[in-house]
C-alpha cells in the first residue's frame, strides 16, 4: 500500500505539471511576460511560481541533500509567504524579462526531477511528513492553471487586434433559440451541515464541517444568462443608482461600467458589428444569449438580482442547494458570487507552517463565489470550495445565480 500510495501521488504529480505546461503552449515568449494590472501575473510567473512552491515548501525543508536550482529565485517567485522571506513586488511581476521563459523551463524540468526522486526514494518519514503538503502543492498549481486563462484573456483584451489565446473548434458558434424559462427551487431551510468532512482533500478555508441554520428560501434552477443580462442593459440597468450598492455606483461611474467585462458593443471599432459580441478564449464571438453571463463583479450580480426581483444567494444556501433534483450549472460553466463575505467557519485552525499563510489572512474585504468555471480543472471543483475575490472583480469567469426568500 506504500509503494501504491507513492506511485500514484507521482503520477498525479507528472499530470498536473504537464497540464500547466499544455496551458501555456499556445503562448509566444512576449504573452508570457506581460502582466496587463496588478491584480493579474504574466504565464512565466506562474510557470516558475509553481515550482518555486515545490522548491521551498517540500524540497528545501524535506529532501535531504537538496540543492536549489538559483537561490535567487526564492524572491523573485515567492507570492505571499512572508514566513518564507521577502519578495519582489507583485504590481512589478512584468518587469521580470530575466529569467527568460526557457529558462523558467528549465528550471521547472529541474524541480520536476528532484520532486520525482524524492516522491519515489524518500525515506517513509520524509515522504509521509511531506505527502500532504504535495498534494497542496498540487492543489495550488491547479489554482493557477486556472489564473492562467483568466490573466491571459485580460492581457489579451488590452490589445487592440484582440487575439484568441486558441482556435477555436468550430467556426461559428451555433446560438441557441432559447433557454428554458427560469424555475424557482425549494431550498433546504432547517439545520443543514457545511463545510468539508476532510474524508479528502480540502484547503483548510473549507473546514471544520458545522452547522447552520437556514430559514427557508428558493434558489434559481439555472444560472443567468447573457440574453438575460441584455435586457438589464436595454433596461437601463447600468444608469440606475438605486440597484446599486454604494461602492458598486461609485465603481460604475469611475470604471465607465456598460457592460460586463469583454463584451463589445454594437458598433465597436475593434470588432465592428450590429449585434453584442463577447472576447474570450477562443477571440471574438457573437454573443450567445442562451451562455451564462460571466466575467461581472459582485457589484454586477448584486445589481442585476435587485433589478430580477431577487437576490445572490448566501454560501451556505448554495451549498445546501447542491444536488437539488432539478438544479442544474452548478459547476464547470462560471463562478457563482454569493452574498457571504469570506469569514472563517467556527473553529477554523490553519494550517501549520509556513503554508498556515495560505487562506486565513486573507479573511477580509472579499466575498465568496461557489461552484466553478470552464477555465477550473475538473477534478478540482467540489461543493465546498470557498472561492473569494474581492467585489470589484471582473476578469475572472465569474457569473451569477438568483435566490429569494421563501
Amino acid at each position: 500500500m506504500r509503494d501504491s500510495a507513492r506511485q500514484a501521488l507521482a503520477l498525479r504529480f507528472a499530470q498536473v505539471r504537464a497540464r500547466t505546461r499544455e496551458l501555456a503552449a499556445p503562448l509566444s515568449a512576449e504573452d508570457q511576460c506581460v502582466q496587463s494590472m496588478p491584480d493579474a501575473s504574466p504565464t512565466k510567473w506562474h510557470l516558475a511560481h509553481t515550482s518555486w512552491f515545490f522548491e521551498a515548501v517540500v524540497l528545501s525543508a524535506h529532501a535531504e541533500g537538496y540543492t536549489p536550482f538559483d537561490a535567487r529565485y526564492f524572491h523573485l517567485f515567492n507570492s505571499y509567504y512572508e514566513s518564507l522571506g521577502p519578495r519582489h513586488p507583485r504590481p512589478q511581476r512584468g518587469l521580470l524579462t530575466r529569467p527568460s521563459v526557457d529558462e523558467v523551463l528549465v528550471y521547472r524540468t529541474h524541480v520536476d526531477a528532484a520532486m520525482q526522486r524524492f516522491l519515489t526514494q524518500a525515506d517513509d518519514a520524509a515522504w509521509s511528513a511531506a505527502a500532504r503538503l504535495v498534494e497542496l502543492g498540487l492543489h495550488h498549481e491547479e489554482q493557477h492553471q486556472e489564473l492562467i486563462l483568466t490573466d491571459i484573456l485580460h492581457m489579451l483584451s488590452c490589445n487592440p487586434l484582440l487575439p484568441a489565446y486558441r482556435k477555436a473548434d468550430a467556426p461559428a458558434l451555433r446560438l441557441a433559440a432559447g433557454v428554458p424559462a427560469l424555475r424557482w427551487l425549494d431550498g433546504a431551510g432547517g439545520v443543514v451541515e457545511i463545510g468539508h468532512a476532510q474524508e479528502a482533500f480540502a484547503f483548510d478555508n473549507e473546514t471544520p464541517r458545522h452547522s447552520r441554520l437556514l430559514p427557508s428560501y428558493q434558489i434559481a434552477d439555472r444560472l443567468v444568462t447573457c440574453g438575460e443580462f441584455a435586457g438589464f442593459i436595454a433596461d437601463g440597468g447600468y444608469e440606475q443608482p438605486m440597484l446599486w450598492l454604494s461602492d458598486g455606483w461609485a465603481a460604475v461611474q469611475q470604471q465607465g461600467w456598460k457592460a460586463p467585462a469583454y463584451w463589445l458593443a454594437p458598433g465597436d471599432a475593434r470588432a465592428p458589428s450590429d449585434d453584442w459580441q463577447v472576447f474570450g478564449l477562443d477571440g471574438v464571438r457573437p454573443l450567445d444569449a442562451a451562455a451564462p453571463v460571466s466575467q461581472l463583479s459582485f457589484y454586477e450580480a448584486a445589481a442585476y438580482a435587485q433589478w430580477a426581483g431577487a437576490r445572490l444567494p448566501t454560501e451556505f444556501e448554495w451549498e445546501a442547494a447542491y444536488g437539488l433534483p432539478g438544479i442544474s450549472q452548478m459547476s464547470g460553466h462560471v463562478w457563482q458570487w454569493t452574498r457571504s463575505s469570506y469569514d472563517p467557519y467556527p473553529g477554523f485552525r490553519p494550517l501549520s507552517g509556513a503554508v498556515s499563510e495560505y487562506n486565513g489572512k486573507f479573511m477580509v474585504g472579499q466575498l465568496v463565489l461557489r461552484g466553478g468555471s470552464i477555465a477550473t480543472p475538473p477534478d478540482h471543483a467540489r461543493p465546498t470550495y470557498r472561492n473569494f475575490f474581492p467585489p470589484g472583480t471582473r476578469w475572472q469567469f465569474s457569473g451569477l445565480r438568483l435566490a429569494r426568500d421563501a
